[in-house]
């Protein structure tokens, strides 16, 4: 199993960037995916995850920016940002809990961060 996360990069202050994660491998079914970022020198945090229901759940200093969506038919989850700031400066990890196609328990999967940066 791997996820495959794209769409970092550079934004300016108030800008936009949307990232995308897939996951691909031998996967019967994904539970919960989600977003985490870590800036230099912090922890790693939750940004936003989903259910394969829709549920969503997101850190306070994201809510009303941030927008997590899914494709249950993809295995791919988004992340819309909006209004960024610099302190959304920080690698994005994706993570989802899969259940593989000859297992009975779901694991967490990371995939490999994306950086985003947000300067002027």
């Amino acid at each position: 199993v791997q996820l495959q996360a794209s769409g970092g990069g550079l934004a300016q202050p108030g800008g936009s960037l949307r990232l995308s994660c897939a996951a691909a491998g031998s996967i019967f079914s994904i539970n919960v995916m989600g977003w985490y970022r870590q800036a230099p020198d912090k922890q790693r945090e939750l940004v936003a995850d989903i259910t394969s229901g829709g549920s969503t759940n997101y850190a306070d200093s994201v809510k009303g920016r941030f927008t997590i969506s899914r494709d249950n038919a993809k295995n791919t989850i988004y992340l819309q940002m909006n209004s960024v700031t610099p302190e959304d400066t920080a690698v994005y990890y994706c993570k989802a809990e899969i259940r593989g196609r000859w297992s009975y328990s779901y694991v967490g999967h990371w995939g490999k961060g994306t950086l985003v940066t947000v300067s002027s």
